[in-house]
Order: structure tokens, then sequence, then C-alpha cells
């Protein structure tokens, strides 16, 4: 009997939220608003951003779609437009009516003016995310190329999860003699050059290519909008890190907060492995990613590892 009243429950939970969105759509239909400092959570795929993300959004004050939002921001400007050559988007691109759907979908979706949104393309589109919105805040989870590397390798064994989107790839995909037949995570310039590689390789191209586009976006963003932090800090010292992050975005840290970020790390999300740190040398694949650090000297040293 119970379980018939938590399925009536939960029936009723999302008829309610239909409601919600309904009425929201037409409010806004009558009465456009506009976003406030929305925050984008960036960084390379499988360095934390999610869990950057998740932690973001607990917070009462803003609004989260709690998903990742790279569908909605392709279909504005499909890759296929630009000849498959990255899933960066140029600022040049940025307009009233992107500025527009953008709203309307985290406003519907929300409630919320002021929002927080991830997606790890994103990470190759600042200049364009803050031409849109001049006022946003970045935060940008950074993790030592070790560790990243050897998450990304066992990322790209998960094609169904991560490699869907890239089944119409104009290019033949067949990294390591075949063994990876789909491209997965994100597209940037130069990624032809790498469909017949070996993985550590594809993985390293990918480190390299996101975070120097991060960093060179860096210097379009004012610095008070701008917000970083190291996979390894959060590990260490979770609750300090995020009141630091939260207090910098305007956003208070609430005893809530405070106590979620505490517990944090005991439940990681979409982790492949125990959380830690240095885990590559370890790992399976240690002797692929040693290779592959060797052509990382630049970037790694930029980003302060």
């Amino acid at each position: 009997m119970n379980g018939f009243f938590v399925k009536v429950n939960k029936t009723a939970k999302h008829y309610e939220a239909l409601a919600r969105f309904a009425v929201r759509k037409v409010r806004f239909a009558i009465s456009p608003v506009t976003l406030k400092q929305p925050i984008f959570v960036v960084g390379c795929s499988r360095a934390g951003t999610t869990l950057v993300y998740k932690t973001f959004s607990e917070s009462k004050e803003l609004g989260s779609l709690q998903k990742e939002t790279h569908d909605f921001w392709a279909s504005l400007h499909p890759v296929t437009q630009r000849n498959w050559s990255s899933h960066e988007i140029p600022k040049t691109l940025a307009c009233e009516d992107d500025h527009q759907q953008a709203t309307r979908l985290f406003y519907t979706g929300t409630g919320q003016r002021r929002i927080v949104d991830k997606n790890n393309q994103n990470g190759l589109s600042i200049p364009y995310l803050h031409r849109l919105f001049p006022d946003a805040h970045f935060v940008f989870i950074k993790r030592s190329p070790g560790d990243n590397i050897e998450s990304l390798i066992k990322g790209w064994g998960k094609a169904a999860e991560f490699g869907t989107w890239s089944d119409d790839l104009p290019e033949k995909v067949s990294i390591d003699n075949g063994t990876y037949q789909n491209w997965c995570f994100f597209l940037a310039e130069g990624w032809r050059n790498y469909c017949q590689s070996t993985i550590e390789n594809v993985c390293a191209f990918q480190y390299a290519a996101i975070n120097r586009a991060i960093l060179d976006a860096r210097e379009e963003v004012p610095s008070k909008q701008w917000h970083e932090v190291s996979y390894e800090a959060l590990l260490v010292s979770p609750v300090d890190e995020f009141r630091r992050l939260f207090e910098a975005c305007g956003l208070n840290f609430t005893p809530a907060l405070e106590q979620h970020c505490s517990e944090v790390l005991n439940k990681p999300y979409n982790t492949f492995s125990t959380i830690g740190v240095d885990k590559w040398r370890k790992g399976e694949n240690s002797d692929r990613v040693a290779s592959a650090l060797k052509k990382l000297d630049a970037i790694t040293a930029d980003l302060g590892y």
C-alpha cells in the first residue's frame, strides 16, 4: 500500500512540475525576462566539472536544469555548419535571438533568473557565452594531466555514454587500430589529425586543446567574474574551496551547503574508480599516460602543474 502512495505522490509532483513549466512559458511569452549573472562551469571532460556543477545546483539562489545542455547549444549553431571543424561556437555568432532562446530555456525550466549551466563543450565557447551574457561568471575547474588523461581514456571506452553524438562524423574514426570507432566528448580544431592515432595521443590532444582555449578566453573575462579551482584542492578541502567559489560568485554559502560540501566526496558523481590523486601511476594505462605527458609540458606549466 505504501508503494501505491509513493507512486501517486511522484505522479502528482510530475504533473505539478509540468504545470509550473507551462505557466512560466506563458509568462515569458507575455513579459520576457533576462538572466542575471549566469554561472557557467567549464573545464576539460573528466576534470570534475560535474562535481562543481551539481554542488552549485544545490544553491537555492540558482536555477539548474540538472543536466548537460550540449544539445541545446549545438542546436543554435550546429557543428555541421562549420564543416565539423570544432564544437567551438565563435563569438561572432552571438546574437539577440541566441540570448532570448537561452533565457527562455533556463527560465521556463527553472523559474529562476540566475542559473548555473555546464557542458564540457562550452569550454571552447567562452568568448561566445561572454558576449551573450556580459555579466556571466565562469568557474574553471582544472585537473592534473595524468589523472585527467587516464579518465579520458576510460571514458573513450564508454562510447554509448560519451560518443553517440558522433555517429554522423564525416571522417572514419579508427583509433588504436579500430578499438575506438566513435569520437567521444568534444571536437577541437585539428581533431581530424588524430582519427587514426593512439588513444593516449587523442586524449592528450583534447586535454591540451580545451585547457588552452579556456586559458586564452580568460583574458577576455573581467577578473571578478572568473574563478578557478583545481580538482586536487577540492579533494583536500571541499568545504573551504566551495565556500570561496560561492562567495566569489556573490552567493550565500549556507549551513545546508556547508553540510552538503562536507559530505560531497562520499557519494562521487560519475566516477570510474575511487577518488584520489595520481591514480594514473598505478592504473592499467600508466605507460600510455606517461608517454602522452611528454607532449604536454607547455599546457601543464601554464595550468600550474
